[in-house]
């Protein structure tokens, strides 16, 4: 069978688009996985079935910090295992996410002569993809409006590969791991794969107020449950959710998340009015702004900006989104915006049959 590597971590959003391929992948190609030692993706991909290869990573960061002098030999490392793991397996074509552990992979398969297909889930392309750029042979985009960004030659629009199982979920399945009942909406919360410590305070700070209309399920991040709401009747805290993730995504009426691409694109297919607050500029470098506004703009969700929040328009918010619900799922319904899986599988193998490895 074919060979192709698949790489890319850091936060979930850099792997979760993997995790939808791997399953048709299978049918047609040995797949592999090159990810970081310590980072999550280790045990999501583990658990997916696919061998992987773990190699250093060091982080590139915009800001002033001792690790700064020390990360660049953690990639150079990075690279030489990634280019003797590639030397070994010869796969026809790399796929990569993005994050930081990307990069060395990338370069790897270029300096062995393989052909590497780029994803970029957010509306502008992140430092890792931008690296990647010139060892690529194509990049593929989730927004319309991110391929002005890209070299014109190289990009293509292909949307964002979405998991078959986040539509296999059971809306009562859904209610009886939160321990809810049918008798009150649901509000889903979530700050994103690695939590949001001012999401989570904002939420939990207005429970009252939420509960008398609402039963809230809040994924909070690791380490950031909160012991004192453990037995709190409506309210269920996770840290993460894996594979109850779709039923419990069946059983919310309504949403509040961040705006990382890969999961609001989830939504979207959902059907799932939500609330965006994107990380603000001082904590990223303002992709979920730019995906947030996108949503708005087609009117698939609202848009509540970190610097804008207090408790009463938190709330207020949120009662709208709810009010409203019925004119966003109808926007989402008609937007005609399709799963890109079939499209990136397609591409790969057009790559591998014209690719000089065959």
């Amino acid at each position: 069978m074919r060979r192709i590597v698949l790489t890319g971590g850091g936060t979930a959003g850099h792997v979760m688009p993997n995790l939808a391929l791997i399953p048709e992948l299978k049918n047609s190609w040995e797949v592999y996985y090159i990810g970081s030692e310590t980072g999550m993706e280790r045990e999501i991909i583990r658990q997916a079935g696919v061998p992987y290869f773990s190699i250093a990573t060091g982080k590139l960061r915009r800001y002033l910090s001792l690790k700064n002098l020390t990360d660049p030999f953690l990639v150079i490392k990075g690279l030489t295992q990634a280019y003797f793991i590639l030397r070994k397996l010869r796969p026809l074509v790399v796929f990569s996410k993005g994050g930081f552990v990307s990069v060395p992979v990338v370069i790897a398969a270029w300096l062995n002569r393989i052909p590497v297909v780029l994803h970029e889930s957010d509306l502008t392309p992140g430092l890792a993809n931008r690296l990647c750029l010139p060892f690529s042979r194509l990049i593929c985009a989730t927004f319309p409006e991110t391929i002005p960004f890209l070299p014109a030659k190289k990009s293509i629009l292909t949307g964002n590969p979405i998991r078959r199982e986040i539509f296999m979920g059971s809306k009562e399945e859904g209610l009886s791991i939160c321990g809810f009942t049918k008798e009150k909406p649901v509000l889903l919360v979530t700050g994103g794969s690695l939590g949001s410590v001012k999401i989570n305070r904002l939420v939990r700070s207005v429970l009252p107020d939420l509960l008398s209309i609402f039963q809230v399920v809040h994924i909070c991040g690791k380490g950031h449950l909160d012991e004192t709401l453990k037995n709190k009747r409506g309210y269920a805290q996770f840290e993460f959710i894996s594979t109850e993730l779709p039923s419990i995504l069946a059983a919310a009426d309504i949403c509040l998340s961040r705006a990382g691409a890969n999961f609001i694109f989830e939504l979207l297919a959902l059907k799932k009015p939500t609330l965006l607050i994107p990380l603000s500029k001082q904590a990223s470098r303002g992709d979920q702004i730019l995906n947030a506004r996108s949503f708005e703009k087609q009117h698939f969700s609202m848009v509540l900006m970190e610097e804008e929040i207090t408790e009463e328009r938190l709330v207020e918010k949120i009662k709208e989104l709810y009010a409203n619900r019925l004119r966003f799922t109808a926007a989402m319904e008609k937007s005609g915006q399709q799963n890109a899986s079939a499209k990136v599988i397609k591409l790969l193998h057009s790559l591998a049959n014209s690719s000089g490895n065959l």
